[in-house]
């Protein structure tokens, strides 16, 4: 309700509300009216702003239309001096491409040279890797044929006999040993060495106990070491005593004889683990020796055999020496009766020289014609002067 007066009325009173509209309108014109004059104002004011701003621009223009020509003309100069640096630049470029092309050929021709020299070279070497895959292949194909050869207890055996001679081929002269000798037993030793007495011949028997030691390297467990252990103490010895009973022989051998072993680690595996083995055979006066100690020991008897020659040449060397002194003793002698020849030769000489000097004196006188003064000399015969001749 609005109280005007006496008067009431109600605001959903259509007259009320038209009313009020209207009041609002009138309002809404009313402050569009001001702001409309004070927008007019304004626009006023900005076209002056706008008017003076725009006799600037044309300045602005003016001077941007001056600037504007004098960078065409400085755009002229940049373009020109950009053109005979564009040529310098065309031309610098140019030399340093030739010169990179040359350097770049010479490199090439270079890196073909070496290139070409490290691919002959690799040839090569591909051409002795090739020659020693053939070699190893061969040493291959060896190896198992020597596996096969040790296999067998025949070829084995053949093996460390071949073995044992070259050794011994080697250490003693060919007239001081017999290969395969029979001796009085019937039994054939590898070797017999020809010592002088004492000790006497000695008998040298290749053995070769693979079997044993190979199962030995092969065990895994103890017991199959323990086992192996046995079996190759067991093949030692008897050796060692089929040795002993057939190789050595009162009055015909020396009081022992040696086993050859043609393997370096056999020997060397009795000598580490098996020192029991040993001492039987030094007590059955059985010495094992591998090819090492072979040598040595071959050489050893070397030494004996060239020390009893010495001595069996000892009366044929003072024999020799007996005859030496004679022919020393008539050598003396004959030198002696050479001297005086010679000193008699020497007196014989100066008396020639003094009758040479002689003789010469008077050819001297005699072709002067001094017969007048030709005086006697010491020692000269008186000159026994002519008879007239008788009528």
């Amino acid at each position: 309700m609005i109280q005007i007066g006496e008067n009431s009325y109600a605001l959903s009173d259509p007259a009320v509300m038209l009313a009020i509209a209207g009041a609002v309108i009138v309002l809404l014109v009313l402050w569009l009216l001001i702001a409309a004059v004070r927008r007019t104002g304004q626009a006023a004011r900005t076209a002056a702003d706008l008017a003076m701003q725009m006799g600037g621009v044309n300045q602005r223009v003016q001077s941007l239309s001056d600037g504007q020509q004098q960078l065409f003309g400085g755009l002229n100069s940049v373009s020109e001096a950009q053109a005979v640096q564009q040529q310098k630049t065309l031309h610098l470029m140019e030399q340093r491409l030739a010169a990179v092309t040359e350097a770049m050929n010479q490199n090439l021709s270079n890196s073909a040279r070496n290139t070409a020299q490290s691919l002959g070279e690799l040839q090569q070497r591909l051409q002795t890797i090739d020659k020693a895959q053939e070699n190893i292949t061969k040493l291959s194909g060896d190896v198992l044929s020597l596996q096969d050869i040790l296999s067998n207890k025949q070829t084995r055996g053949a093996f460390g006999e071949i073995q044992l001679t070259d050794i011994v081929g080697k250490a003693l002269p060919s007239d001081s040993y017999d290969l395969q000798a029979t001796l009085s037993n019937g039994r054939r030793a590898d070797c017999l060495i020809h010592l002088p007495n004492p000790p006497g011949p000695i008998a040298i028997d290749s053995k070769f106990p693979l079997e044993a030691y190979e199962a030995l390297r092969r065990a895994s467990t103890d017991w199959e070491a323990n086992e192996a252990g046995k079996a190759l103490r067991a093949a030692v010895k008897k050796h060692i005593k089929d040795i002993s009973e057939r190789y050595i022989i009162d009055g015909e051998t020396a009081d022992g004889a040696l086993m050859f072993l043609p393997s370096e680690a056999v020997y060397a595996e009795l000598h580490a683990n098996f020192p029991d083995v040993v001492r039987d055979g030094f007590a059955a006066r059985v010495w094992i020796v591998s090819p090492t100690t072979c040598m040595a020991t071959l050489n050893t008897m070397r030494a004996i055999l060239k020390d009893a020659r010495m001595q069996e040449q000892a009366g044929a060397i003072r024999k020799e020496l007996g005859m030496l002194y004679a022919d020393v003793d008539r050598l003396g002698t004959r030198v002696g009766n050479l001297d005086r020849h010679f000193q008699q030769a020497s007196k014989d000489i100066e008396e020639i020289k003094i009758s040479a000097d002689k003789a010469g004196k008077r050819a001297r006188r005699l072709d002067n014609f001094d017969f007048e003064e030709l005086a006697p000399e010491a020692g000269d015969r008186p000159v026994v002067p002519l008879a007239p001749p008788k009528g």
